[in-house]
């Protein structure tokens, strides 16, 4: 086994325990808010670190897995972000013990100041 291959496979393991870790996340977190940053999160580097890990496994296809991982960077924070503001839009609740909603507070300070 050559040593860019070895290196492959770490960052496959790597990425597979993340990814690991952003499944127990959504299954432990309380609400979707939690839920969804737990799994956006890991579930990036995870996927970004598995499919450079096959990138450098095989030298060929290090073009193709850069370009998918680029397209996920880009598109994984960007659509939890669209979730998450649907979510808050369509009025689920935070947890009860959540403290900030930082999204409601500039809604309302948007309206404030229309109205002026």
């Amino acid at each position: 086994m050559l040593w860019y291959q070895i290196i492959g496979i770490i960052m496959i393991i790597i990425g597979a325990t993340f990814l690991f870790l952003g499944a127990l996340g959504v299954i432990r977190m309380p609400d979707v808010y939690n839920r969804m940053q737990a799994g956006t999160k890991a579930t990036t580097l995870g996927a970004l670190s598995v499919i450079m890990g096959v990138g450098v496994f095989h030298p060929a296809w290090i073009f193709k897995t850069g370009i998918i991982s680029l397209f996920i960077l880009l598109t994984n924070p960007v659509s939890s972000n669209a979730l998450a503001r649907a979510a808050h839009n369509s009025g689920v609740p935070l947890y009860e013990k959540s403290v900030v909603d930082r999204y409601a507070e500039d809604k309302e300070k948007i309206r404030a100041e229309e109205e002026k």
